[in-house]
């Protein structure tokens, strides 16, 4: 073990940590569960993709200034 590289050594210990868990197993469950939400479900219902009905990527551009431009100069 003494010979191993320092990366190595730093896997296995991270790895020996983790085996021996046995709360830290079920919190990190939940938040893997909480990043899955945050960016799969929620993605969907707040990020709707709103260039989808134009065409062209050009058609796109001048949208995304247009709105910019608008956003910019409303009081």
């Amino acid at each position: 073990m003494k010979n191993a590289s320092i990366p190595v050594r730093i896997f296995r210990f991270y790895l020996e940590g983790f085996k021996s868990m046995t709360l830290g197993k079920t919190l990190w469950i939940i938040i893997l569960i909480k990043i899955f939400i945050m960016f799969a479900v929620l993605k969907v219902f707040f990020f709707p993709k709103y260039l989808n009905r134009f065409d062209s990527s050009r058609a796109k551009e001048e949208y995304v200034s247009q709105e910019l431009i608008d956003r910019a100069l409303k009081p």
